[in-house]
C-alpha cells in the first residue's frame, strides 16, 4: 500500500513536462544569442593568445636573447597579459558603445 495508483484523469510527470515543452517551443527565438562581430572578436583574441606569446617566444630565444629561455618566456608572458589587457579594452569599449547608443535612442524618443 506504499504505492500510489495513477488516477486516469491526473496527467503524469511526462505530462506535465510536455506541455511545458509546448509553451516554449512557441515562444522560441531563432536569432542568435551574441552577434556575429563578438564572436569573431573573441576568435581573433583566442588565436592571439595562442600565437602571439608562443610566436616571440621562439623567434626571441635564439635571435634576441641568444639562447637565454627565462628571458624569452619573460617576454612571452609579458606579450600574452599585453594580449588580455588589448581584449579587456575592446569589450568596454564596445559595452560603452551599447550604452550610448541607448541613451540616443531614448533621446530621441522624448
Amino acid at each position: 500500500m506504499a504505492t500510489r495508483r495513477i488516477i486516469s484523469t491526473e496527467k503524469t510527470i511526462l505530462d506535465k513536462d510536455d506541455d511545458i515543452n509546448v509553451d516554449q517551443q512557441q515562444s522560441s527565438s531563432t536569432a542568435p544569442a551574441v552577434p556575429m562581430d563578438v564572436i569573431l572578436k573573441l576568435l581573433a583574441f583566442t588565436f592571439a593568445m595562442v600565437v602571439m606569446p608562443l610566436g616571440s617566444y621562439f623567434v626571441t630565444v635564439n635571435t634576441i636573447f641568444q639562447g637565454n629561455s627565462t628571458y624569452a618566456g619573460g617576454l612571452a608572458a609579458i606579450v600574452a597579459n599585453v594580449v588580455l589587457i588589448g581584449y579587456v579594452i575592446v569589450a568596454m569599449n564596445e559595452d560603452q558603445s551599447e550604452q550610448l547608443e541607448a541613451k540616443k535612442k531614448a533621446g530621441k524618443k522624448e
